[in-house]
């Protein structure tokens, strides 16, 4: 318990210091720190979401799947939402 607590504070001490980065420092920042989650996950994702991607594709083009229009999308999520 006492090092998650520990974790915690360095954590928020860490997200203070970098608050007060220029901006563009910040940026960059937040880019390395988002890379690194992908690192962490599966090496085959990749591979598998290409996979989906082509499936899917091949199923558009032959008929199997429509496609909707972005604006129909987006209302959905809106009406969704609230």
């Amino acid at each position: 318990m006492t090092r998650v607590l520990v974790l915690a504070s360095k954590s928020e001490e860490i997200k203070k210091e970098a608050l007060q980065l220029p901006v563009h420092e910040r940026a960059s920042l937040a880019v390395s720190l988002i890379r690194s989650l992908d690192e962490e996950g599966d090496p085959d994702t990749e591979a598998k979401w290409m996979e989906e991607a082509e499936r899917r594709y091949r199923e558009y083009q032959e008929g199997k799947a429509r496609g909707i229009p972005a604006d129909e999308v987006f209302q959905r999520i809106k009406s969704k939402l609230g």
